[in-house]
């Protein structure tokens, strides 16, 4: 019972430090690293193994790569062009850099997606408030090309010697015009009512007389920095859901977060025989989950945001747009011009993204032999190996074409003091672009978590925990599974994402044994719970950085951020009662998992 108090005592300890941030979460983590030597619970080379797992591997090659995608811009390139497709209606404004930020998080950490969006969207979220003051007045005035034609005509036929009030586009524009010395009367176009239609009294000052505007047009808000509330809430509907979009992309490869990878090795470590989770099982599990996510999620801020009317912010049509959805086109395609042609090193670099994501697939699909079964010896090559190899070979490959280029020879003459400067055999990527993109930190993180779970195993921690929470063996699997969605995605949203996982890995392991339960069928559901932090700009990095934007309050996280919680609690269950099931055979309780249960039990 010594060992157990004690690892229960380094655990709180870390826990508390994990919760309250009163040190860097990196820092917190090393609290085992003294303590378990010091209270005789694991030595301290053993506790030093645990620091690095071939998951810091796979993230270090996934960083190569995430570093060469933003040294050459290729993430700008993605992003603009899916823009410039689902074009500049707010509802599908909304949903292109959804669906961008969604692609580029499957492959690179949620914080870098969505530093690297944001922005781009609010390049695009300024010019359209600068459009909004600048054209306030006819905010909702369409572009139609017979409708100018018909005005240019009207203007044309106008007398000099009268004065005529334009009734322009369904009387939003109201113009002022100059009185004319020998005019005694008022000639008004029809369709204005009898309160302009008088004959004046014979005596006109020589002064301007302007129209005031109908009530129903709307005014320009002179107490903020948005032209119309419409505006704002554009603004707000957009940044957040680049955030969340940011998160729903990270659940979908087992590299897109870092509680993915947490998962991934406690599981492996705690249940070496399983041989059920990689790379392509993780993937086809997810990926539903983030589609259905993501249309929900949008539809949820569409009409948190910008209302139910799906036909008009969303219309794909060209016939009739605004003054300022054409500006915010313009400017999109002029931040996409700027790119200029695709270069080499983009090329390689998208090469390298395709060639690392296919050999993921094919390493052990599962229901044909992958790849590694041309090799003798079975289980030595894991994602980690692919990742390394090709983030090592971006250090190699030199930047420049290694052939000349008809384009290269043109240009070389006016180029040839910066090509002296430049090194030909550059490579892809330096040192400095990967220290750059690197979190150590987390790195330490999941560490310390690695070296908690080994503690808690030798102590028998994990095995105490377990025969306490015999009582809740009378609840049904989905039932214990929901409490520990709901458990995990409250307390993330107070305490960093990793650290709240690693603290309820071992218990909710020790909880599947004691019940018999699956483990994967509450450690899967728990594992994506945990990145719903979404409600507080606490909850996780990328919410930070939005709500340094400024167009977002806290209130308006907490309200969006709650449905959202709800959503991905709702569609999680759903999956995993549904095609999970089958996929990791959920409902029966493994070999795999009754041999860790035996062997702790002595």
């Amino acid at each position: 019972m010594r060992l157990e108090s004690s690892c229960a005592y380094v655990l709180i300890v870390t826990a508390v430090y994990w919760v309250s941030e009163a040190v860097p979460l990196g820092a917190a983590a090393l609290v085992p690293a003294f303590l378990y030597p010091m209270f005789g619970v694991l030595k301290s080379s053993e506790v030093a193994s645990e620091y690095f797992k071939d998951t810091t591997l796979l993230l270090m090659g996934v960083i190569c790569l995430a570093a060469s995608i933003e040294k050459w811009n290729l993430h700008k390139r993605i992003a603009l062009r899916m823009v410039m497709i689902a074009g500049a209606k707010p509802g599908m404004l909304v949903l292109g850099f959804m669906c961008c930020t969604v692609f580029l998080s499957m492959w690179l950490s949620n914080t870098s997606t969505t530093a690297m969006v944001m922005p781009i969207a609010e390049a695009v979220l300024q010019q359209l408030i600068c459009t909004g003051i600048a054209d306030s007045l006819d905010d909702s005035v369409t572009v139609d090309t017979q409708d100018e034609e018909s005005d240019k005509e009207e203007n044309e036929e106008l007398s000099k010697n009268h004065l005529e009030l334009l009734d322009r586009k369904h009387n939003e524009k109201h113009e002022v015009c100059m009185l004319n010395e020998e005019l005694n009367g008022l000639t008004l176009k029809p369709g204005f009512g009898p309160e302009f239609s008088k004959e004046s009294n014979g005596y006109l000052p020589e002064a301007p007389i302007s129209i005031p505007a109908p009530p129903k047009k709307p005014k320009i808000r002179r107490d903020s920095l948005y032209p119309t509330k419409r505006d704002h809430m554009i603004c707000k509907c957009l940044s957040l859901s680049i955030t969340y979009a940011a998160t729903i992309g990270g659940l979908i490869t087992i590299t897109g977060t870092s509680t993915n990878l947490i998962f991934a090795e406690q599981f492996n470590n705690r249940y070496p025989e399983a041989k059920v989770i990689n790379f392509g099982t993780w993937f086809i599990f997810s990926l539903p989950i983030a589609l259905i996510m993501l249309m929900l999620t949008w539809i949820w801020l569409h009409c948190l945001f910008l209302g139910c009317n799906f036909r008009e912010t969303c219309s794909l049509s060209k016939k009739r747009k605004t003054r300022r959805e054409l500006l915010s086109e313009k400017r999109i395609h002029e931040e996409y011009q700027k790119l200029g042609p695709i270069s080499y090193p983009e090329v390689v670099t998208g090469i390298f993204f395709i060639l690392m994501t296919v050999l993921w697939f094919t390493r052990e699909p599962g229901f044909v032999p992958g790849w590694t079964s041309l090799f003798e010896k079975k289980g030595y090559r894991t994602d980690a190996t692919v990742s390394v190899l090709l983030g090592f070979l971006l250090f190699l490959i030199p930047a420049r074409k290694p052939w000349p280029s008809a384009f290269s020879s043109e240009s070389k003459g006016d180029d040839d003091d910066d090509e002296e400067e430049e090194d030909p055999l550059a490579p892809m990527i330096t040192w400095k672009d990967f220290q750059r993109l690197m979190p150590w930190e987390i790195v330490i993180l999941v560490g310390g978590g690695y070296a908690l779970a080994a503690g808690c195993k030798v102590s028998g921690l994990s095995m105490w925990i377990g025969r306490q929470l015999e009582p809740m063996s009378g609840l049904p699997p989905w039932a214990v599974t929901l409490l520990a969605c709901l458990l995990v995605s409250a307390v993330t949203e107070f305490a960093s994402n990793p650290a709240t996982l690693t603290v309820f890995l071992p218990i909710l392991s020790a909880l599947s044994e004691t019940l018999h339960i699956n483990p994967l069928h509450t450690l899967i559901p728990a594992t994506m719970c945990v990145s719903f932090g979404v409600m507080l700009p606490v909850g996780n990095p990328p919410n930070a950085i939005v709500f340094s934007y400024g167009h977002v309050q806290i209130s308006d996280m907490v309200k969006a951020g709650f449905g959202v919680n709800l959503i991905g609690v709702f569609v999680v269950m759903l999956a995993i009662m549904t095609w999970g099931e089958p996929l990791f055979h959920l409902s029966e309780f493994p070999t795999w998992a009754l041999m860790r249960n035996v062997t702790g039990s002595f």
